[in-house]
């Protein structure tokens, strides 16, 4: 049986800040950028190009959380 469990945490500043850094965003546009030319990626690049898109994924969901809690929490 799966539970739901709610964890509250501090955070260092306003949700619109939970992204990924700059640099690593652009290297992740870079990556995709050539993939839509149809260029080929290694397969190196096509795992980091992978792991940040599940990385800003996360980040997304973990910011679109917390604005919602933000709300609820406003009233």
């Amino acid at each position: 049986m799966v539970q739901n469990a709610n964890i509250f945490i501090e955070m260092p500043g306003p949700a619109r800040r939970i992204r990924l850094p700059k640099g690593v965003n652009d290297r992740l546009q870079r990556l995709l950028d050539r993939q839509d030319r149809g260029e080929k990626l290694t397969a190196a690049e096509k795992r980091e190009a992978d792991g940040l898109v599940e990385l800003a994924e996360l980040l997304s969901l973990m910011r679109l959380r917390s604005e919602k809690a933000a709300r609820n929490l406003r009233g």
